[in-house]
């Protein structure tokens, strides 16, 4: 069986473009390239690997699809197209002759409009993409679950993943029910899938425990059930709270009270079936 990291990235370090990686993650700031990660996925048994956008511009899903290209182990790009942009079918099918470009993100968490996602002209974009049969992943923080759910109701037919599982307040320890409620409202759309990913960045960098997050790991596993939810190391980011290792291990031993059938699900098989690789 497969088993596939469905949730990193590969850049060029830029300190302007890459603005977002300030000081505090030095870590971080400089290239990450295929080169770098094919061994830390050896070594950590893991078979193949989506890589995500972390720039909003098409010059990355071509240094991505390149990335690709070169790389087996590679197996699908989560690329970005401006949703709102009245060519945005043609720019679609070009895609569409590109196969392993998987589907599409915007950075929805960092809009001062935090209900981007139910603006007419974005929802007309995101309604072509089954049509090209692309998924769409979705990057926000808590406060945007609410729309999230609107959104994905909009659209009961069009897959979708949640990236980190929403990024919850991990580091305050807030596991709210308010928190809760929003995840579950999501999760009862049968076309909204989960990514078990970048929880260690929300936690305490220097010092968070298992013991943190399995809270969420919970609430998550609860709701979405083991059929909707998806392995991801957010690596490099992950980087700069703690190893590949120590990322992976966590949801290793979390999943180790689960049938095999359940963890191959969990660490491939629904990856598999989501981005259709």
């Amino acid at each position: 069986m497969e088993k596939i990291d469905a949730h990193q990235h590969f850049w060029k370090f830029d300190p302007i473009r890459d603005s977002w990686i300030g000081p505090e993650m030095s870590v971080i700031q400089k290239d990450f390239l295929p080169a770098d990660l094919a061994p830390v996925l050896e070594a950590a048994g893991i078979t193949g690997s989506v890589v995500v956008q972390s720039d909003q511009s098409e010059d990355e899903n071509d240094f991505q699809l390149e990335n690709a290209r070169g790389h087996d182990f590679i197996k699908g790009v989560v690329g970005w197209v401006n949703l709102q942009d009245a060519a945005v079918e043609e720019k679609l099918a070009y895609y569409k002759t590109r196969p392993k470009m998987k589907g599409f993100r915007h950075v929805l968490q960092g809009e001062k409009d935090r209900a981007m996602m139910l603006k007419p002209a974005f929802k007309k974009g995101i309604s072509l993409l089954k049509k090209f049969g692309f998924t769409y992943d979705i990057l926000i923080y808590p406060d945007q679950l609410g729309y999230t759910r609107d959104f994905a109701a909009s659209f009961p037919d069009q897959p979708f993943v949640i990236d980190h599982i929403a990024k919850p307040f991990i580091k305050d320890g807030k596991l709210t029910d308010e928190w809760k409620a929003a995840i579950r409202a999501v999760a009862a759309h049968e076309n909204v899938f989960c990514k078990l990913s970048g929880m260690v960045t929300e936690a305490d960098w220097k010092n968070w425990k298992p013991e943190d997050i399995r809270p969420y790991l919970d609430v998550v596993v609860e709701a979405f059930g083991m059929k909707r939810i998806l392995y991801g190391s957010d690596w490099p980011v992950c980087l700069v709270a703690g190893s590949y290792q120590q990322v992976y291990g966590l949801v290793k031993d979390y999943f180790s009270r689960y049938s095999t059938a359940e963890q191959e699900a969990f660490f491939g098989g629904n990856a598999i079936q989501f981005y259709n690789l």
